[in-house]
């Protein structure tokens, strides 16, 4: 396939707010500084926003370590509306191959998992790609599924609210109402949105697996849906965490795909899975 879509996700799967991880916080935010000074990010220890911030930028230095392409051998490039690109040096390159190697991406996090989408191929066919995460939980702990949902309502039309309908129950509600904004976080980031951006001018039709923006069809995009199972350490107890996850990317064809992973072997080929411990481990080889 044209553009093969790969996805890495790091689980932050144990606490990295006492004082030896202040360390591996220093660590990460000393890497990012010198390797991915793009990055603008406020150094706070004290913040897990800022450590998921931090981590996210390390995984395009990890996927580029994977490949065995040195730092000094690409550059990482933004247009004007936010989308990354990484451009690999054109030296002892043919000019057919180099303009296959660009490499776009997009980084998401929610909570206890990081994660970055990407597709290499020619710049204008991979800068329109999108990763939307969302756990599937309610916040604040405690408040009810329907207010939680309700919460959202402006987010969504009025045909995606009837597919929460509180009758439905807890578990299908919260399921349905993380897989519409996944998949509508995908989208606005794969086309380069900004934050203001109405999301109720989007609607997935998910039982129709179709698309519409400002009530036209969307053509031309394939939207990959899966959830992914974290056990997570919290205060010396492992808890299980759920993530809704979805990815848009524009391929140009004539109509729009929807492709739904329902378990752990079909994303074997295209999701790889790590945890903050494997990231730390590597942290003195993703400079050279």
């Amino acid at each position: 396939m044209e553009c093969p879509i790969l996805i890495w996700m790091l689980s932050l799967n144990r606490d990295v707010t006492t004082e030896p991880q202040r360390c591996e916080y220093d660590k990460c935010f000393n890497l990012v500084r010198e390797c991915a000074p793009h990055a603008k990010i406020t150094y706070d220890c004290t913040s897990i926003e800022s450590f998921r911030q931090i981590i996210c930028q390390m995984l395009p230095l990890l996927m580029m370590r994977h490949r065995r392409i040195s730092r000094a051998k690409w550059k990482d490039c933004e247009t004007s509306n936010g989308k990354h690109w990484i451009e690999q040096s054109p030296d002892d390159m043919p000019p057919e191959k180099f303009l296959q190697s660009m490499i776009g991406y997009h980084l998401a996090y929610d909570n206890s998992l990081c994660g970055m989408v990407m597709t290499q191929g020619r710049q204008r066919q991979v800068i329109n790609v999108g990763l939307g995460v969302k756990q599937l939980s309610v916040e604040p702990r405690g408040v009810s599924v329907s207010a939680y949902a309700e919460s959202f309502a402006h987010k969504l039309t009025p045909l995606e609210l009837t597919f929460i309908a509180p009758e439905l129950g807890d578990e299908v509600v919260l399921r349905r109402l993380c897989i519409l904004l996944s998949l509508k976080a995908a989208y606005i980031k794969a086309v380069g949105q900004s934050r203001g951006f109405d999301w109720s001018r989007l609607e997935f039709n998910i039982p129709n697996e179709s698309a519409r923006g400002d009530d036209h069809p969307l053509q031309g995009w394939e939207f990959r849906v899966f959830k992914a199972q974290l056990g997570v350490q919290r205060g010396g107890t492992v808890i299980e965490e759920s993530y809704q996850c979805a990815c848009a990317f524009f391929r140009g064809t004539k109509e729009s795909t929807f492709i739904w992973h329902d378990n752990a072997k079909d994303l074997e080929a295209w999701v790889q899975f790590i945890n903050i411990d494997q990231m730390i481990k590597v942290i003195p080889k993703l400079t050279a």
